[in-house]
């Protein structure tokens, strides 16, 4: 071979990614939108607050008011229903939270953990809208805020996953 056959052959070939430019394309670029951050800030500060109080109740620290309380509250089963909700709703809520941090730092890693907690928040909403459906037990109090936790993470997912492509 020539030497410059053999050059061709064994230069090293250098892949350089370009960042999302803002306002590139249709998935997100560099910085999470206001609404997400709103969502993901109201939705997880929420959950923690829930099963904060749901922990004290159960403690005896505190009591809620029975009214206030899901169908079947009290009932073992349905209560163990409802604390087997406990690692997926601190799964999202964690996740979540460490994306809005991360994005406040301007860090990309935002993108993948809102992933992971839009995907958990839909879940656990649709875990608990089929079970209600499956009892017809369609209290509005309780059946609209978990179709509620099933549906808003769809406004942002596509946008989200673009932003991951590099779309």
């Amino acid at each position: 071979m020539s030497p410059s056959t053999t050059a061709l052959l064994y230069r090293p070939v250098y892949i350089v990614k370009r960042p999302i430019a803002a306002g590139r394309g249709r998935g997100y670029a560099r910085r999470m939108p206001r609404a997400l951050q709103a969502a993901l800030t109201v939705t997880d500060l929420l959950f923690l607050a829930y099963w904060a109080a749901s922990a004290l109740a159960a403690a005896g620290a505190i009591t809620l008011p029975h009214g206030w309380m899901y169908a079947g509250y009290g009932e073992p089963r349905v209560d163990a229903w409802n604390w087997s909700f406990l690692p997926l709703d601190l799964a999202f809520s964690t996740s979540g939270l460490a994306a809005l941090a991360a994005a406040r730092r301007g860090d990309a890693l935002w993108r993948p953990l809102a992933l992971v907690s839009l995907v958990l928040t839909s879940t656990a909403g649709c875990m608990a809208v089929a079970y209600w459906a499956l009892l017809r037990e369609f209290n509005p109090a309780w059946f609209l805020p978990n179709l509620a936790l099933l549906l808003w993470p769809a406004l942002f997912l596509p946008g989200l996953v673009r932003g991951l492509a590099g779309r």
